[in-house]
């Protein structure tokens, strides 16, 4: 007897098989962010400053804000985190979720922070400057 191999059980299975590598993505980005979330943070603030995105009355604030959305993060659930990068998940083609995340939380959330005077550019501006400290922890 000859088995009798779906073109759509195929297709299934190479779907599931992305998702869980995804999925493994994620969670090990999570990880990492949380594990290093002083020195992403620091390193963030000092790459918003130094493109001009951001503008700060207290460094050490938006240094702590940073790393507490960091470790808050690993903890999210996920559709909490989908919901919230929702407006900006189409900006760039396969994006890094946690430069997702922080772009909207940018955008969002901290322009109503205390520590900050301003912020400025474009969404994708602000994810490209985001993503540039943020791709490291990324499995290739």
């Amino acid at each position: 007897m000859k088995a009798h191999i779906s073109p759509n059980n195929t297709t299934d299975k190479t779907i599931r098989s992305i998702d869980r590598k995804r999925e493994q993505e994620r969670r090990f980005m999570l990880q990492k962010a949380r594990e290093n979330a002083d020195e992403l943070a620091a390193k963030l603030v000092q790459r918003l400053i130094d493109k001009g995105i951001v503008e700060t009355t207290s460094v050490q604030n938006l240094h702590d804000t940073f790393e507490e959305q960091l470790k808050k993060l690993a903890n999210m659930d996920d559709f909490d985190i989908q919901l919230k990068v929702a407006p900006v998940r189409t900006l760039v083609p396969d994006p890094n979720i946690i430069s997702l995340y922080l772009t909207q939380f940018v955008i969002e959330d901290l322009i109503n922070h205390s520590a900050i005077q301003d912020i400025y550019g474009e969404d994708l501006e602000i994810y490209l400057t985001i993503d540039s400290i943020f791709k490291i922890i990324r499995p290739q």
